[in-house]
């Protein structure tokens, strides 16, 4: 049943990739009211549909006379392919595609006791129904035309893998950006509310010391005064030289004051100006989303991420914003 040669293999993952993206598409579309173009590409192909299919032809082979074997060996191998697949997908990209988190019996979000199920299912549906009349419609096709077909297309979606995985991993860095720079942000904005609150302070007391300095010089200028009168000419000059220093030494002191607030004055603004700067920075992150990565945002809106949750979510905001026409820079 199964006597392929290696062009015809080919087209049939093709087939089975368009046929998942269809399931896919409608479903999620149906869940999200909206068309979705569902899936990591931006051709109207699953891989992870196509390679399924292919694998649970290839463990069915042998067991095609028993459908509960078939039922068995299907839901293992897709359920483990779907694993290693959302594994590896999670680690160089940053963020699930899918996740399971949510249903019962799940195994770390990537597959769980229902879609394992429903692969089981597949399996037979394919082996026993869908897969005779693909068949034989891939079998009629000339070999020159199919090997040809079979290029070309494969061509493509070579392109397509090669952008995607590019604008998948610069979405993973613009996640890991963009919560670097939140960090960021919030601790300098409790470093501002410290400085400014020292500041404050600062400003207060230097208020409150030149007040009493300046009548502690009153209060010595009355003394000095009252001693010059009663003094002879020597002791006059020395008390007015003393008086004289005592002036300086406390215009000294405000003077001093006055460049410590100045300074606190001067690095609240310089952290004002880089708060801005930080700021504009992550909102660019956000807003400049190029045609690959708002596709892979639009076409997986269940798609999650432990690590970098809330700069996905945002970055979710921004990709639906711009399709309902929200006025972004691209």
């Amino acid at each position: 049943m199964y006597d392929y040669t290696w062009y015809q293999w080919i087209l049939f993952f093709y087939v089975y990739c368009f046929l998942g993206w269809i399931i896919e598409s409608t479903y999620v579309s149906c869940v999200q009211r909206q068309l979705v173009n569902r899936g990591f590409l931006r051709l109207p192909l699953l891989p992870l549909y196509g390679s399924g299919a292919i694998l649970m032809l290839w463990v069915s082979l042998p067991l095609q006379d028993n459908l509960i074997l078939v039922f068995l060996a299907g839901m293992i191998a897709a359920s483990a392919l779907e694993y290693v697949t959302g594994y590896v997908m999670e680690r160089l990209f940053k963020m699930k595609y899918w996740d399971y988190s949510d249903q019962p019996l799940n195994l770390n979000g990537y597959i769980c006791l229902w879609t394992s199920v429903c692969w089981g299912g597949l399996t037979i549906l394919l082996t026993e129904l869908i897969h005779r009349p693909i068949a034989r419609v891939v079998l009629a096709i000339p070999s020159g035309a199919a090997i040809v077909f079979g290029v070309l297309i494969s061509l493509v979606f070579a392109a397509d893998v090669v952008q995607s995985v590019k604008a998948a991993l610069d979405l993973g860095r613009v996640l890991e950006n963009m919560t670097k720079l939140k960090a960021e942000l919030e601790e300098m904005q409790l470093q501002m509310a410290l400085l400014k609150a020292e500041t404050v302070q600062k400003v207060s007391d230097m208020k409150e010391e030149t007040i009493q300095r300046a009548a502690n010089i009153k209060g010595e200028t009355s003394v000095m005064i009252t001693t010059l009168k009663a003094e002879n000419a020597a002791r006059k000059n020395e008390a007015v030289q003393s008086m004289k220093e005592s002036v300086k030494r406390q215009a000294a002191a405000v003077s001093a004051l006055r460049e410590t607030a100045g300074k606190s004055f001067s690095d609240l603004s310089g952290l004002s100006e880089r708060l801005q700067l930080l700021t504009e920075k992550r909102d660019n992150l956000a807003t400049h989303l190029s045609f690959y990565r708002k596709g892979l945002l639009r076409g997986n809106p269940t798609a999650s991420s432990k690590q970098f949750g809330e700069a996905l979510k945002e970055l979710k905001s921004y990709a639906q914003k711009k399709k309902n026409g929200g006025k972004t820079s691209n």
